[in-house]
């Protein structure tokens, strides 16, 4: 091994003094001079060891209570020169090559979560010379040794011995690579406390960041499902422990058969979509789409027109409210349509009596107040967890702008916002027609936004609906002007979508030419 690797100086500056004097002390004895900063420098001159103060060797003292000490380009120059390279830089600015660094960190760790220290305290905790001292060193471990764990102590001082007061190549990259290792995690503490920290200072914003940087889940069953999404699977329902615990249930099931995997996943999506709606309104879902919803003065007349613009859709679907279910809206119900579930806030006391004629059917009742703001959302997958934000509560109507020369009237404007309401829980491509706040029709879940439309287009067409005078919803933007001009072939006279097309000169233009009124939203739907 080549002479110019032994370890010949060594800068130690640690947080965490274990074992400290005892590694010193078998430096000096193989002819180690040590370098230190002032409280590990004096606890070694305490025990006897012969130590160079940084500040003497920088020849500028250490400042600000202890804020700065290393921070001197003799101390990077020396940790960062490269042999046979930088030789005569040193030489010229009187560097000494640093061939070991030993360093821990303040204990960020230990102070984080003490309730009795302000965000002031703690930052005084917060490391910035080590750090550095530790990246430099890592970068330079083919010529700088970097020690950050008490427990390589004895075994680095073995290899020395073995090896005539060298370290092997080997043993530095491993060094390096626990110490980047150091740095990520005690990076990641300080992130982590900023951030909640900044959370809390941003308690009223709307759409704060809520993805934590460790996601500890636990989940416990709360029953088995009558089966999955097909008969042959199995299924259960778990809910978050915490949510077992310490709230009362937000969804109960007051009548019928075991729910299934896909009533579970409808009844959410029905429930979710319902409660954006002040007014009564009638939301039925089918196979994870709202296939028709419509606000009235009651829900009764909410349910007949959410029903006769999609009778075929409805059959066998899921049905929600958001007032109190009463008798007549039920028996027109079980009168008219087979469902699989009715869901409502509260129910007049004589509704089990009605249905209990009809025993299959599932009743629910869910809490209204119960807000899905700022949750998150999980999906499972191969290999991993999905985790994002929940989709509510994003939407401001003062950051719509009509980028059209025509502007839209009153009743559009209250059927635009009424659209954009229920195309955040169509499956994407999503486009919807609606009219005096009820939708016209529907197309969902196609590969192409176009293809979204002309499904529309034929649902309507077969029902004889008329959809001259309608608002178009879109979850996305019109990449090209075909939506725009289909949308203009069938009488639609204004459009709401989120804009940011890079055609959208020429969408507006499309819009301008067919007299038709056009929002943007800056908001996309997309839900997959």
């Amino acid at each position: 091994m080549r002479k110019e690797n032994k370890i010949k100086n060594a800068l130690l500056s640690v947080s965490n003094k274990s074992d400290i004097c005892t590694l010193a002390r078998n430096l000096t004895m193989r002819n180690v001079n040590i370098f230190s900063t002032g409280g590990t420098s004096k606890i070694l001159k305490q025990s006897g060891i012969t130590v160079t103060e940084i500040s003497n060797y920088t020849k500028f003292p250490e400042i600000m209570n202890g804020r700065v000490k290393t921070l001197h380009p003799k101390i990077y120059a020396g940790i960062l020169a490269r042999q046979n390279i930088d030789n005569n830089v040193m030489k010229h600015y009187g560097i000494i090559k640093m061939d070991m660094v030993v360093v821990n960190f303040y204990p960020f760790w230990n102070i984080v979560n003490n309730k009795k220290l302000t965000i002031e305290n703690i930052i005084e905790y917060i490391d910035i010379g080590g750090p550095t001292m530790v990246r430099s060193s890592a970068k330079n471990y083919k010529h700088t040794a970097i020690i950050v764990n008490i427990s390589d102590y004895q075994s680095i001082i073995s290899e020395m011995d073995k090896n005539n007061n060298e370290i092997t190549l080997k043993t530095k990259f491993k060094l390096a690579v626990s110490a980047f290792d150091y740095v990520t995690k005690y990076d990641t503490i300080i992130s982590n406390y900023f951030f909640n920290k900044n959370k809390k200072i941003k308690k009223n914003n709307l759409h704060k960041t809520l993805l934590p940087k460790k996601l500890e889940l636990s989940f416990i069953k709360k029953q088995d499902l009558r089966y999955g999404e097909n008969q042959h699977q199995k299924s259960a329902f778990y809910v978050e422990n915490k949510i077992l615990k310490n709230s009362t249930e937000k969804i109960k099931q007051i009548q019928g058969l075991l729910l299934s995997y896909n009533n579970i996943l409808d009844a959410n999506i029905a429930i979710e979509c319902v409660k954006e709606f002040n007014q009564p309104t009638c939301v039925i879902v089918k196979h994870g789409n709202p296939c028709s919803v419509a606000t009235k003065n009651t829900i009764l007349e909410a349910y007949v027109e959410a029903y006769n613009k999609d009778p075929i859709s409805s059959f066998g679907g899921v049905i929600a409210f958001n007032y109190t279910l009463d008798p007549e809206t039920v028996k027109t119900i079980i009168t008219q349509q087979f469902v699989e579930v009715i869901i409502a806030p509260d129910i007049n006391e004589n509704i089990l009596k009605i249905t209990e004629k009809k025993p299959k059917i599932r009743i629910l009742i869910f809490d209204i107040n119960d807000s899905n703001k700022n949750q998150l959302e999980y999906r499972s997958v191969q290999g991993g967890l999905l985790v994002q934000e929940s989709n509510s509560n994003i939407d401001n109507i003062n950051n719509w702008n009509i980028v059209t020369t025509r502007k839209p009237n009153k009743q559009e404007f209250n059927d635009s916002v009424f659209a954009w309401k229920i195309v955040k829980y169509i499956k994407s491509n999503a486009i919807v027609y609606t009219k005096n706040m009820a939708t016209v029709s529907i197309g969902a879940g196609q590969m192409s936004r176009i293809y979204s439309a002309k499904i529309a287009n034929i649902k309507a067409k077969d029902l004889q609906l008329n959809i001259k005078g309608a608002v178009m919803a879109s979850d996305a933007f019109f990449p090209f002007r075909d939506g725009i001009d289909i949308a203009a072939s069938v009488g639609i006279t204004c459009i709401i979508q989120p804009g940011g097309s890079i055609r959208d000169k020429e969408i507006i233009e499309a819009a301008n030419q067919n007299n038709i009124a056009m929002f943007f939203t800056n908001v996309r739907y997309f839900k997959h």
